[in-house]
């Protein structure tokens, strides 16, 4: 199991060629990993803030995340959080941007 340092640090290291390829200009990890409450049984939570539509290329950047992380990843977007105020409100109070 990665811890949480080994998770930002991946995907600092995939930054830019995401930020190139898919338009990500902010990336940040959220939930049980950013508490450091991970379990080995648990997936990433990660908020993609992507500058333009990309439409289906979603999941290409979905699944290149899974595949340098290694391990299965909630991929969500500030704008699929914020029509959930309660959740974003949660997501944001352990939001860690990489």
């Amino acid at each position: 199991m990665k811890t949480f340092e080994e998770i930002k640090k991946i995907l600092a290291e995939h930054k830019e060629e995401i930020r190139e390829k898919y338009g990500v200009v902010i990336i940040g990890v959220f939930g049980s990993y950013a508490r450091g409450e991970q379990k080995e049984t648990s997936d990433i939570d990660i908020l993609v803030k992507i500058e333009r539509p990309i439409g289906l290329k979603f999941f290409e950047l979905w699944d290149y995340i899974e595949e340098i992380l290694g391990v299965n990843v909630d991929l969500l977007t500030p704008e699929s959080l914020k029509q959930k105020p309660m959740l974003w409100e949660s997501v944001k109070g352990d939001l860690a941007y990489v």
